[in-house]
């Protein structure tokens, strides 16, 4: 039975499993659900609907008798399923610990980005100006990981994925990191430069040219 996933051409949390599946070397097909404008997507797919009834959102993964959705619960069940090559630490305090900075990427750094979303307009205005703080207060913290490592958790890993896509959007909404974090930098290259992240954010990005929206200088190719 082949491997679906389902996501949007803008879905963020679509791209983080599409990476993931990339990075295990897992075949898939990639069903791209109809986009329309004002970022939502319609009409709602049926295996969308079938898996996800409730919040009817992408990601939704189908693999042979198993159907899920939400991108971190996704990460935990390829993990399981085709565990070579791993994508968490193999300790369990690493592990626990890559498992918070995944959860905190899309918990604690992705609120603030998602304010920016109908501020666009008003970037000057205290709410945008606080979003913006908060995202560079996260930066400094990812900086301070990387003091004595390349990745967030030490081995590339899921977290890495999580918030290198987190980073994307908020770069495309006027959070974009700076020099001050200059780790961060090379660490964004590090995880950009990697082949399944390639060919999972290149097509998102050519997307957002053909809509005539900006697409952040440093996934200019």
């Amino acid at each position: 039975m082949t491997t679906h996933i389902y996501s949007g051409p803008l879905s963020m949390f679509g791209a983080k499993v599409e990476i993931a599946a990339r990075e295990k070397g897992l075949p898939f097909e990639l069903v791209m659900v109809p986009f329309i404008e004002g970022d939502h997507y319609e009409p709602k797919h049926p295996e969308v609907l079938r898996v996800n009834p409730v919040k009817q959102q992408v990601p939704v993964l189908v693999d042979d008798e198993v159907s899920l959705f939400d991108s971190t619960q996704i990460f935990e069940y390829l993990e399981d399923r085709y565990p070579s090559p791993a994508l968490w630490p193999k300790g369990i305090a690493d592990r626990a610990r890559a498992r918070q900075l995944e959860q905190k990427s899309d918990e604690v750094f992705f609120p603030n980005v998602i304010k920016l979303f109908g501020l666009q307009e008003a970037m000057q205005s205290a709410p945008a100006i606080a979003a913006c703080a908060g995202c560079a207060r996260f930066y400094e913290e990812m900086e301070g990981l990387l003091a004595t490592r390349e990745y967030l958790a030490g081995p590339y890993s899921f977290a890495d994925i999580a918030f290198y896509m987190a980073c994307v959007f908020a770069d495309r909404k006027g959070a974009g990191m700076t020099e001050a974090t200059p780790r961060l930098l090379a660490w964004r290259t590090r995880v950009g430069d990697r082949p399944a992240v390639r060919a999972s954010v290149d097509p998102m990005m050519r997307f957002l040219a053909s809509q005539g929206r900006g697409v952040p200088a440093f996934l200019q190719r």
